[in-house]
């Protein structure tokens, strides 16, 4: 996936229709061919085509899932479609949808990798110019943090930690491909905790969750199992991370190390990435590597 130099699109119109996560909203999910240098973008077909970039400045919403909008308009749960955009390569993308959210389906990135699959890929007469990493870059938030070491390819190591028998510590060492990233990354799918339904769907969240398009835990184990993969936690969280580093409009090169990250810290990687890339002649201080603490 990392090698991937020119600017793709998919060959032919797709469409996905389905429940969202956390509005519970029916909508209809149709992907198009774009141009080279569009990037991908949403346009909300039930507000007279409304146009909504993807990218880090259009972020509006980072708790339980990543949303992008302009003014008071927005398109949520993005993350695992751009996930297997991520490792399709797509570059460029219409995306036409009728609703505020995009659906769930079972909660994983693998209908979209079948999506995509169905419509074909179509390479773009565009270098896609890769974020190349040329120090460690680190983002951090108490014991949380994500980093960025200078590779040849992209690879992420990822650990969780919960205090849940079911999941404790968990990780796992990947590195990008979109063969594998369809049989071990794109398959595990979202969780979430009994406990918290309640609160969640009291400011408006988890309304379209069921044991249909999510891991479901109770104190003790997953009440709908069995699971995909034994780690399948941290392998969803790889999920996650791959759909926010689309915000990046660029695909990026390097070693990715995240220890207990979630969207809101993927959010502050990003920003750091952007600096960094952003810094033609950078300067060099005195550290050995650049440090964000938030």
């Amino acid at each position: 996936m990392s090698r991937q130099r020119s600017r793709r699109t998919i060959a032919n119109a797709v469409a996905i229709e389905g429940h969202g996560l956390h509005s519970g909203i029916y909508t209809t999910l149709e992907l198009r061919p774009a141009n080279p240098g569009d990037g991908i973008v949403f346009h909300r077909k039930d507000l007279g085509n409304l146009e909504i970039a993807v990218r880090q400045d259009s972020t509006t919403a980072l708790d339980h899932a990543t949303s992008v909008g302009l003014d008071d308009v927005s398109v949520g749960t993005i993350e695992h479609l751009l996930s297997a955009m991520q490792a399709s390569g797509v570059t460029d993308a219409c995306l036409v949808i009728d609703g505020p959210e995009v659906p769930i389906i079972d909660g994983s990135a693998l209908p979209f990798v079948h999506l995509i699959e169905a419509a074909g890929l179509r390479e773009l007469d565009r270098e896609a110019s890769p974020i190349r990493i040329e120090r460690p870059i680190v983002v951090e938030s108490g014991d949380r943090f994500i980093r960025i070491d200078p590779a040849a390819e992209l690879s992420v190591s990822y650990t969780i930690a919960f205090d849940h028998p079911a999941i404790g510590v968990q990780s796992l060492d990947w590195v990008a491909d979109p063969v594998s990233f369809a049989t071990e990354i794109a398959p595990a799918r979202t969780f979430g905790f009994l406990a918290e339904v309640e609160k969640l769907r009291a400011v408006g969240l988890a309304r379209g969750g069921s044991v249909d398009n999510c891991i479901v835990l109770d104190d003790a184990t997953v009440t709908n199992g069995p699971l995909r993969f034994h780690d399948e936690f941290v392998r969803h969280k790889i999920v996650d991370l791959l759909g926010d580093l689309v915000l990046l409009e660029r695909p990026v090169i390097g070693r990715i190390t995240a220890y207990k990250a979630g969207h809101a810290l993927h959010s502050r990687f990003v920003e750091a990435l952007l600096r960094a890339s952003e810094q033609e002649q950078p300067a060099r201080s005195a550290s050995r590597y650049d440090r964000t603490v938030v």
